[in-house]
C-alpha cells in the first residue's frame, strides 16, 4: 500500500503543479501609471495616443490640406496655415494634365494584384508546407529563410536584375511582380498561423481521407484569414510604393508604375507643392481603401482560432 501510495503521489504530483502541461504563465506585470484607473492612468494612456495620432496621422492630413490650397495661398511662410483659405481640387486636375496618371495607376494595380495573389497562394502553400508536412531538412528551410530577412534588399537587387533578364521579361509588369510574387515574411507569417492550429483538427481531417490540398483547404486557410489580410496588405503596400525596382527595369514610359510616374511632378513642379501634395493623395487613396476594407480581418490576426464544425 505505502509503495502504491507512493506511485500515486508521484503520477499526481506533476499535475498538481503543472509541471506535465509545462510551466504556467506568469501573469503580466501591471504598470502603475498606464493599467491603473485614475485619472493618471487615463491621462497617460491618451496622451501616449494622441502623440502617436499625431505622428502617424498628421503628416497625412498634412499633406491632404496642401493638396486642397490654391495657387494664391503661399505655402512658404513660416507659419503655414493649417487649413485652406480657398478649397480648390484644381490641383488634381493639374495633375491629370501633365501626366497619365490613370494608366500608371492601372500600371500599378496589375503589379499589386499579381504581388498580392501571388503571395496568397505562394506563401499559403510554403507556410503550411513549413508548419505542418513532415519531411527531411524542414527546420533548415526554416533557418535559411530567417536568414534571408537580415539581408536588405539592395544587396540582391542586381542579380535580380540579371535573372529577369535572363527571362527576357525586362521592361514587363510581370518582370517587376515576380521578385516580390512569394515573400520571405509572409511564408514565416503563415508558417506561424499554420502551425497554432491544434494538430486534433489535422488528425480528424487525415483520418477522414482529407489529402494535403484539401486540408489546407478546409482546415487551414479558414483558420488564418486574419494573417491572409495581413499579408494580403504587405503585399499590395510593398508592390504600390515600390520606386527603385520598377524604375530599374521599366523603360518603356506607358508601362511605368504610379510611383515612378509621379516622380515626373518633381521635376515639372518643383516649386509647387501644391500638385506633389495631390499626387501623392492619389497614390495614398487605394492603400486607406484595401486597409478599411481587410481591417476587421487584419485586427483579428492569427489568434482568431478554430473551426467551426
Amino acid at each position: 500500500m505505502t509503495v502504491l501510495s507512493d506511485r500515486v503521489e508521484s503520477a499526481a504530483g506533476p499535475a498538481r503543479t503543472g509541471t506535465a502541461a509545462g510551466p504556467r504563465p506568469r501573469p503580466r506585470r501591471k504598470s502603475a501609471v498606464f493599467d491603473a484607473v485614475t485619472p493618471l492612468g487615463l491621462t497617460a494612456r491618451y496622451a501616449t495616443l494622441l502623440a502617436v495620432l499625431v505622428l502617424t496621422v498628421g503628416p497625412m492630413v498634412w499633406e491632404l490640406s496642401t493638396s486642397l490650397k490654391s495657387p494664391s495661398e503661399d505655402v512658404y511662410t513660416a507659419t503655414p496655415q493649417f487649413l485652406p483659405q480657398d478649397p480648390t481640387l484644381g490641383n488634381y486636375h493639374r495633375v491629370a494634365q501633365t501626366i497619365p496618371i490613370w494608366d500608371f495607376a492601372m500600371n500599378s494595380v496589375v503589379v499589386a494584384v499579381l504581388c498580392v495573389g501571388g503571395n496568397i497562394i505562394g506563401a499559403s502553400a510554403a507556410g503550411y508546407a513549413l508548419a505542418r508536412l513532415r519531411f527531411k531538412g524542414r527546420r533548415l528551410v526554416t533557418g535559411l529563410f530567417l536568414a534571408t530577412l537580415v539581408l536588405p534588399g539592395e544587396v540582391t537587387i542586381v542579380s535580380q536584375f540579371q535573372t529577369i533578364a535572363q527571362f527576357g521579361l525586362a521592361d514587363t509588369l510581370l518582370g517587376v511582380a515576380l521578385p516580390s510574387l512569394i515573400g520571405t515574411l509572409n511564408v514565416l507569417l503563415m508558417r506561424n498561423a499554420f502551425a497554432s492550429i491544434p494538430d486534433e483538427l489535422e488528425d480528424a481531417a487525415v483520418i477522414d481521407g482529407a489529402g494535403v490540398w484539401q486540408r489546407i483547404r478546409y482546415i487551414g486557410l479558414p483558420s488564418v484569414k486574419g494573417t491572409l489580410s495581413v499579408i494580403s496588405i504587405l503585399a499590395f503596400i510593398g508592390a504600390w510604393d515600390d520606386f527603385l525596382w520598377p524604375l530599374l527595369v521599366l523603360q518603356d514610359p506607358n508601362k511605368l508604375t504610379l510611383t515612378v510616374g509621379l516622380s515626373y511632378l518633381q521635376g515639372q513642379f518643383s516649386a509647387d507643392p501644391r500638385t506633389i501634395a495631390a499626387g501623392a493623395m492619389i497614390a495614398l487613396l487605394p492603400i486607406l481603401v484595401l486597409f478599411a476594407a481587410l481591417q476587421r480581418h487584419f485586427f483579428r490576426g492569427v489568434g482568431e482560432g478554430a473551426v467551426k464544425g
